[in-house]
């Protein structure tokens, strides 16, 4: 696993390589997700939810997109061999905001404008 970033933003941000659509900082069509470890262990960060993203609902980024970035953090935390998620969606994610990430290997929250959107739960095998 590479690092790259913004050196004053505090550690780099982890990423796969650079053409990972959950993380690749040159993947212009994926979630180009900014994850750093967190205190205490596992990720946190953030990607921002482009208008190219919306699901069935205008205005809402498809439920897919969401799960991308949830898998993502888990996957930066160190979930290598995934086996399968569980998801549960709480609200819309709307385009146009940031979805705040938390994950540690086996879990994951995503959160936008301070409300929870969805969380997920990983298998290993």
């Amino acid at each position: 696993m590479a690092r790259g970033g913004d050196p004053k933003a505090g550690p780099e941000p982890l990423i796969h390589h650079e053409l990972c659509f959950g993380c690749g900082r040159a993947n212009l069509f994926g979630l180009l997700a900014e994850l750093r470890p967190a205190d205490g262990g596992g990720v946190a960060g953030r990607c921002f939810l482009k208008q190219d993203h919306q699901g069935p609902e205008r205005g809402v980024a498809h439920p897919g997109i969401v799960a991308a970035a949830l898998v993502e953090a888990m996957a930066l935390a160190g979930g290598d061999g995934l086996r399968g998620i569980e998801i549960e969606f709480e609200a819309p994610a709307p385009v146009g905001t940031f979805l705040q990430l938390e994950a540690s290997r086996d879990a994951a929250t995503a959160r936008a404008g301070g409300e929870l959107v969805a969380r997920a739960r990983a298998s290993y095998g």
